[in-house]
């Protein structure tokens, strides 16, 4: 069952936050992921929700997206995006039926 990772991003050091955009494709690509959602322009349609940036993958289970979050291609994007922004991020089951 395909799984989606959503991210919400708040850019704190936008140069640095480039280096990171410029290798989360390969790490992505390696763990059969993909970009649905890179940042973008967007409407609220209910409720004060007000994200600066979202992001939203897809992969082809929540497994293989935790195999990506974890793995070492991922850390070192990761960690460069620890000191470029906050982030919040969620994985979940995408719907079969």
């Amino acid at each position: 069952m395909a799984a989606y990772v959503i991210v919400e991003v708040e850019v704190t050091d936008p140069a640095t936050y480039e280096e990171y955009k410029k290798l989360t494709p390969a790490s992505l690509a390696a763990y059969d992921g993909k970009f649905i959602v890179r940042g973008g322009q967007y409407e609220t349609l209910e409720g004060d929700w007000k994200p600066n940036r979202m992001v939203m993958l897809e992969f082809p289970s929540v497994a293989r997206a935790k195999e990506w979050w974890n793995s070492p291609e991922y850390t070192k994007a990761k960690a460069i995006r620890h000191k470029a922004a906050n982030t919040k991020m969620i994985v979940l089951e995408g719907f079969e039926g």
